[in-house]
């Protein structure tokens, strides 16, 4: 088989020559390096290459070219070559181009020029392009296809399950002509939905999340029966937790109920996030980060419910819904946070039919003409207003407060004040729901008159704060009032005494919990800074407390 390719394109041939040399010096025994001098010429060689069945791992595409500038040459190379990843060649001053890029070509990487020396600007981020590459491939996409109704609850659960977890699918909705011969060959009828089938031909009928990881190859089953170390809960902080426990020698395994990435997974883009200039998307954050624990050796358990803990001697075991249970030397929780529910009438009856908790971007082709209604004013809620945006009409944001200014960061309110279609609405609340099917009204209050109006919408995405899941601990893991986990100095009374039965002759290590050898990192720890970045390193903090544990013991 032929090498996979390369491309670079660049209308300046000293910096055309260059590149290609660069990258030749790097990449040249694995890829075979093309260079074009325009967008026009790329896309001729692309489609050539398409004829003979070659693979494009990554283009590199200059943003200043005459006729057709590199963001529009990228837009159409993604149709032939969808799966190659993208960088852009661009000048320091161009940061209206990296905006276009992001909501555009979703660019991979940018590479400022002039990116002397290749070492250290344009190797590593070729590197990152191949490797991400490399992961999905090039090949044809074997797709599960999903038969529901748009307005079903379970029909909703079952595509946002698989588009958090990555895995491809065609949705067929159940009035769709294909989706009845579907149906038919199922042997399935309308009742049944929502229904999947499987590349393998594999039926199910209104299956289950740990029936659906099993179906579509997502792992479910522990490989062994006792760890070093076990993390409970698969977003930012777990995974940190992951990547550096397993990159530093302890046998680990990672277990989420649902899907990696938890709440930031969701987010359509978070720009806040150190290391990430333009931005990156949750779902991409998430994916490198569950691959980077993986390729240390993390194994990662999908769609187990956790429902209980408990110390044994000096194991620390997990319980799952099943029965089945694991242990280890210790674990770390972070189980994050779940949205809280919208206490008005008509809301619970229509969850999945047009009211929707978190980003829900499976919804995001629906809204298209729509007036979308965004309930929250944290960072959630306006980095979604930004995304529906782009398919929406129009789009409100609803605050009980005065202004956005005391809950959400001050760069992204000046990026929803630059969008002509969204609008704020300050001391407003969501008294009602209305809707037979799905979501078609909404009755809204003003909370300073009392007047209340009612609006036409068939999409309502809520973020109004966030509860942690400890429901499921018993009272040995001590919580605060809200249910948060309290750890480390937290722990100790007045006069610095230990919890009641705390055994080691120490206090406890700062994100210990009140069982010894259980940490806890990110949301769910008490007093903990709800952000990505803490997140992420409150996961790794953990890991160096369970060495320390690991060597008392």
């Amino acid at each position: 088989m032929s090498l996979p390719i390369l491309l670079t394109v660049d209308d300046d041939p000293a910096v055309s020559r260059s590149v290609a040399r660069d990258l030749r010096r790097r990449y040249g025994k694995d890829y075979r390096v093309i260079r074009a001098d325009s967008g026009a010429d790329a896309l001729d060689a692309l489609r050539e290459i398409k004829l003979r069945g070659d693979a494009v791992a990554a283009i590199l595409a200059d943003y200043r070219m005459p006729q057709m500038d590199g963001i529009a040459f990228l837009e159409q190379a993604m149709d032939l070559f969808p799966h190659a990843r993208r960088a852009l060649l661009t000048a320091y001053a161009d940061t209206d181009a990296a905006i276009q890029a992001i909501n555009v070509v979703d660019v991979d990487h940018y590479l400022l020029k002039p990116w002397d020396p290749p070492e250290e600007k344009l190797y590593p981020v070729v590197d990152a392009l191949v490797e991400t590459w490399r992961a999905t491939g090039d090949r044809p996409v074997e797709e599960t296809k999903v038969i529901g109704h748009r307005w079903s609850s379970p029909s909703y659960k079952v595509r946002d399950f698989l588009a958090r977890n990555s895995v491809p699918y065609r949705w067929y909705s159940v009035d769709d002509p294909e989706a009845c011969r579907l149906l038919e060959a199922a042997g399935a009828v309308a009742a049944d939905i929502p229904v999947l089938i499987t590349p393998e031909g594999t039926v199910l009928k209104s299956p289950g999340g740990q029936e659906i990881a099993d179906a579509v190859g997502l792992s479910t089953q522990p490989t062994e029966a006792f760890y070093d170390l076990i993390v409970v809960g698969g977003g930012p902080a777990g995974l940190g937790a992951a990547v550096y426990g397993a990159s530093e020698g302890l046998r680990t395994v990672l277990v989420e109920r649902k899907a990696t990435g938890g709440q930031a997974g969701q987010s359509s883009r978070i720009e806040n996030y150190l290391g990430f200039p333009d931005g990156v998307s949750g779902s991409q954050l998430t994916d490198r980060a569950r691959r980077q624990a993986q390729k240390f050796g993390a194994e990662v358990l999908t769609a187990r419910d956790v429902v209980s803990l408990e110390a044994r001697g000096s194991a620390r075991v997990i319980k799952f819904g099943d029965g089945s249970e694991i242990g280890a030397h210790s674990i770390v929780l972070a189980t994050g946070v779940a949205y809280r529910e919208l206490e008005a009438e008509g809301v619970a009856e229509l969850t999945g039919r047009g009211v929707f908790y978190g980003s829900a971007s499976t919804e995001a082709p629906e809204c298209a003409g729509d007036h979308v209604y965004v309930v929250g004013g944290a960072n959630s809620a306006g980095q979604a207003a930004v995304f529906f945006s782009r398919y929406a009409k129009e789009v409100t944001i609803l605050v009980r407060g005065t202004s956005l200014q005391a809950s959400m960061s001050h760069y992204l309110i000046e990026q929803l004040d630059a969008i002509e279609n969204v609008r704020v609405r300050a001391r407003t609340e969501v008294v009602r729901a209305h809707g037979d099917e799905h979501l078609e009204q909404l009755t809204l209050r003003d909370r300073d008159t009392g007047a209340e109006e009612t609006v036409a919408t068939g999409h309502m995405f809520v973020f109004i704060g966030a509860a942690p899941r400890t429901e499921w601990l018993d009272e040995s893991l001590f919580r605060d009032s809200h249910g948060f986990v309290c750890t480390g100095p937290d722990l100790l009374a007045e006069g610095g005494k230990r919890p009641p039965g705390w055994l080691p002759d120490r206090d406890p290590h700062y994100l210990e919990s009140s069982i010894p050898g259980v940490f806890v990192a990110g949301d769910v720890r008490a007093q903990s800074v709800k952000r990505v970045a803490s997140a992420v390193g409150e996961g790794a903090m953990a890991v160096t407390l369970v060495h320390r544990y690991l060597e008392e013991h």
